[in-house]
C-alpha cells in the first residue's frame, strides 16, 4: 500500500510540473546554472601549460667552435684543409710563403756565424798584446838594469878623476906642476862626467821608451776592447732579428688550435692569395651536441629556468613525421646580448632524427602550469598595467 502510495504521490507531481507554464524556462535556467558551474569548476581547477617558443634555436657542440684565421697575409704554397676531417691540436692546416723570411734567417745567422770567431781573434789579439807588453817590460827592466850598472860603472873613474883634478888644482897654485898636466886631467875628469851623464839619460830614455811603448799598446787593446764590444752588442740584435724572423715563419704556419672535426672550410689551391684576418675553417672540437637559443628578455629573464623540459623541432625533419627532439633548460644566460637572452639545452641521449651540428630549427620551452582563471587575472593585470598614450 506505501509503495503504491508513493507511485501515485509522485506521478502526481510530475503532471503538475508538466502543466506548469513556467516548466522550459526553469530547465534552461538549471542548465545554464550548471554549465556555469562547470566552466568555473574548469575554471579553477583546470590547469593550462604555457610554453615559450622561438625558432632561432640551432644544434651546436656544448664546447666552443674554434675558427682559424689567417694571422698574416700572403701566398699559400699548401693546404690540408677537407671539410669533415679529424684533425690533432698542432697539426698544420695552410702553410704560407715563407721563403723571404727564411732567406733572412740564413744571413743572420751567417752574420752571426762570422761575429763569434772575429771576436774570438781581437781577444787573442789582445792578449798577445798584454804578453808582449809584459815581455818589454821584462826587457826594459833589464836594460834599465845595464844602463844604471854602466852609470855606476862610470860614476867611479868620473869621481876619481874629479878627486884628482882636484888635487892637482892645488899643486898648480903652488907651482909643484906645470899648467899642461892640470888641464889633461881637468879634461880627463869632464870626459868621466860626462860618460857618468850620459848612462844616466841613457836610463831615463830606456824609461821614456817603455812608458811610450806601454801607452801605444794600452791604446791598441782598448781599440780591440771596443772593437769587441761593439761586435757583442750586434750579436743580442742579431739573435732579436733572427728570432722575429722565426716568429714571422711560425706565424705563416697555420695549425688546428684544438683536436676535432673541420665544420667548414675554405677551398685553397696552391698559389692562393689570403689576407690577414681571412677565416680558412672551423673546428668543431669533439663534445656533445647541445641546443641553443635566443629568446627576447621578458620571455626569458625570470621565467626560463634550469631543469625545465624542452621540445626542438628540426626544419629540416617534419616533427609528423620524425618527432620532437627533447631536451632540458641547462644555462640561462644573465645578460642580454643583441637584444636577446642565450639559452643552452641539454639534448637526450636516445634520438630518432640524426643529429649534426649546425642543424636549426624552434625549441618550446614548458614555462608553468596555471588554471584558466589566473591567466585571464594576469592577462588583465597586465593590459591594465601598460602604459597608454594621452591622445
Amino acid at each position: 500500500m506505501r509503495s503504491s502510495t508513493a507511485a501515485t504521490a509522485f506521478s502526481r507531481s510530475l503532471r503538475t510540473l508538466h502543466g506548469d507554464s513556467y516548466g522550459p524556462a526553469a530547465r534552461w535556467l538549471l542548465i545554464a546554472v550548471c554549465f556555469a558551474g562547470a566552466w568555473a569548476a574548469w575554471c579553477s581547477l583546470a590547469k593550462i601549460t604555457l610554453y615559450e617558443v622561438t625558432d632561432t634555436a640551432r644544434l651546436e657542440v656544448n664546447r666552443a667552435i674554434y675558427p682559424v684565421q689567417a694571422s698574416m697575409a700572403g701566398r699559400v704554397v699548401s693546404s690540408a684543409l677537407l671539410m669533415g676531417r679529424e684533425v690533432k691540436a698542432g697539426e698544420i692546416l695552410v702553410e704560407l710563403d715563407a721563403e723571404p723570411e727564411k732567406l733572412q734567417i740564413r744571413e743572420q745567422r751567417a752574420k752571426l756565424a762570422a761575429l763569434t770567431p772575429t771576436a774570438a781573434a781581437l781577444r787573442a789579439q789582445i792578449e798577445a798584446e798584454q804578453q808582449a807588453r809584459i815581455q818589454e817590460q821584462q826587457a826594459a827592466r833589464v836594460s834599465s838594469e845595464q844602463a844604471g850598472a854602466s852609470a855606476r860603472e862610470a860614476a867611479a873613474p868620473a869621481a876619481f878623476a874629479e878627486d884628482d883634478a882636484h888635487r892637482l888644482s892645488q899643486l898648480r897654485a903652488d907651482g909643484l906642476i906645470a899648467e899642461r898636466e892640470y888641464l889633461r886631467s881637468k879634461a880627463d875628469a869632464e870626459k868621466f862626467r860626462a860618460a857618468a851623464e850620459g848612462q844616466k839619460i841613457a836610463i831615463r830614455r830606456i824609461e821614456q821608451e817603455q812608458r811610450t811603448r806601454e801607452g801605444d799598446r794600452a791604446t791598441r787593446i782598448r781599440g780591440l776592447e771596443t772593437d769587441i764590444s761593439r761586435i757583442e752588442s750586434q750579436i743580442p740584435e742579431i739573435q732579436a732579428a733572427i728570432r722575429r724572423l722565426e716568429y714571422d715563419v711560425e706565424r705563416r704556419v697555420l695549425r688546428s688550435p684544438v683536436s676535432g672535426k673541420l665544420g667548414e672550410a675554405a677551398i685553397l689551391g696552391k698559389g692562393s692569395v689570403l689576407r690577414e684576418g681571412d677565416k680558412i675553417c672551423t673546428i668543431l672540437p669533439d663534445g656533445r651536441l647541445a641546443v641553443t637559443a635566443q629568446f627576447p628578455p621578458p620571455a626569458a629573464l625570470g621565467r626560463i629556468r634550469p631543469g625545465q623540459t624542452a621540445k626542438l623541432r628540426l626544419n629540416g625533419f617534419p616533427w609528423t613525421q620524425y618527432g620532437s627532439i627533447t631536451a632540458t633548460v641547462s644555462k640561462v644566460a644573465d645578460e642580454v646580448r643583441d637584444g636577446t637572452v642565450r639559452v643552452e639545452f641539454q639534448v637526450d641521449a636516445a634520438q630518432k632524427i640524426p643529429l649534426q651540428h649546425g642543424l636549426p630549427g624552434t625549441v618550446e620551452v614548458r614555462i608553468e602550469q596555471v588554471t584558466p582563471l589566473a591567466l585571464v587575472l594576469r592577462n588583465a593585470g597586465q593590459m591594465l598595467t601598460e602604459p597608454r598614450s594621452a591622445f
